[in-house]
């Protein structure tokens, strides 16, 4: 049975079953769960990728809203195209993965996005959809960008503007003692420090004020907390009728790890509506006090906020959670001073200032 309650349709009964992951390297551990619960469609999606080279391991939550097309296609997608960008050959993962957030929108437009989308989203299944890639693609390679293999498909789709659901982004990119985090949308990135809780993206939240004046001046408006009475997230990757007017890149922070930096957790909104990040970190140490699982421990918290009735409409939402600990950090020189008295991470992290928190003083 399925009863529509506000803006949300919900089950009779939540769907407790989980999705859950574990895996490590030299590097990181980590751990997921996701569950659907009283949502009538799961439209969250993760990554997971310790490896995304060998020095670099990649997170990523993207919660969906409109349908889950865009979140999976997120989740497929956007950790490749972080790689594939120049900026990052050249080490400068903040601006390849902002290009990468950019360059979503841009591939599921026209006929090869369209055709990745339908499969995505069940609409065809990967057989039709492989046939008709066969009718329709262009038969040579011609005008190719070699370095990004999307190429260019003619079809009835051709003019595509790409789609009208839509995704959160917010990704964790570690490289040696560099996190890059990038987001758009309401998901949140939380660095736990010697315990303390430090949010290192910010929500965007359409009353959230910077947010307001802008989508304002592109002649948009507000209405009960959603752009165009729609939406209510104020930047996120497709939503392609909201985008008429030039769209800001995703925010991203980058932090410089130090011994004091014990794990982060990446999690959709489904979590941080109903636990703070301070809740979040305290709850994640006293679990691992008795439990070495990661999994277990988001499995713990996606039980621990699920609503016992959709009555409120807090804990009712899809549900998505990744623990990345770090194993072994080289502990960056010091000039002056202890670990006690270096910089915490700035709580307006994602200002898009670039702010490297917690950096050693140069010697």
């Amino acid at each position: 049975m399925i009863a529509e309650i506000g803006m949300g349709i919900y089950l009779s009964t939540p769907k407790t079953e989980k999705f859950s992951e574990d895996g490590e390297n030299g590097r990181v551990r980590y751990g997921l769960s996701s569950m659907q619960g009283w949502r009538a469609t799961m439209e969250d999606a993760h990554a997971a990728y310790p490896d995304l080279d060998t020095s670099t391991s990649f997170f990523g939550v993207y919660d969906g809203h409109g349908g889950k097309v865009v979140a999976k296609f997120c989740a497929k997608y956007l950790h490749r195209q972080v790689l594939k960008n120049e900026a990052y050959a050249a080490g400068d993962i903040g601006t390849s993965v902002q290009k990468a957030f950019f360059r979503m929108d841009e591939m599921m437009r026209g006929q090869r996005g369209w055709r990745e989308l339908a499969v995505l989203g069940d609409k065809i299944n990967k057989f039709t959809g492989m046939i008709e890639g066969l009718i329709w693609s262009p038969r040579s390679s011609e005008g190719n960008d070699q370095a990004d293999d999307w190429a260019f498909e003619e079809g009835p789709h051709s003019d595509f503007t790409g789609p009208t659901s839509g995704s959160t982004a917010c990704v964790a990119i570690l490289r040696n003692n560099q996190l890059v985090v990038a987001n758009a949308g309401d998901s949140r990135c939380v660095i736990s420090r010697k315990g303390q809780a430090y949010n290192l993206s910010r929500d965007h939240k359409p009353d959230l004020e910077l947010e307001k004046e802008r989508i304002l001046k592109a002649g948009g408006f507000i209405h009960a907390g959603r752009v165009n009475g729609s939406l209510n997230l104020a930047r996120a990757i497709g939503d392609m009728e909201f985008k008429q007017n030039k769209f800001l890149p995703a925010e991203k922070q980058i932090v410089e790890l130090c011994d004091d930096d014990e794990f982060i957790v990446l999690a959709c909104d489904g979590i941080w509506d109903c636990m703070s990040s301070q809740q979040v970190v305290d709850y994640v140490h006293e679990q691992l006090v008795s439990e070495s699982k990661l999994s277990v421990v988001c499995e713990r918290v996606l039980d621990r906020c699920l609503a016992p009735t959709t009555a409120g409409g807090e804990g009712c939402d899809n549900m998505t959670m990744i623990i990345v600990q770090f194993v072994q950090l080289k502990k960056p020189l010091q000039s002056a001073g202890s670990a006690d008295e270096r910089p915490s991470p700035t709580e307006e992290a994602g200002t898009g200032s670039d702010s490297k928190a917690g950096e050693s003083e140069p010697k």
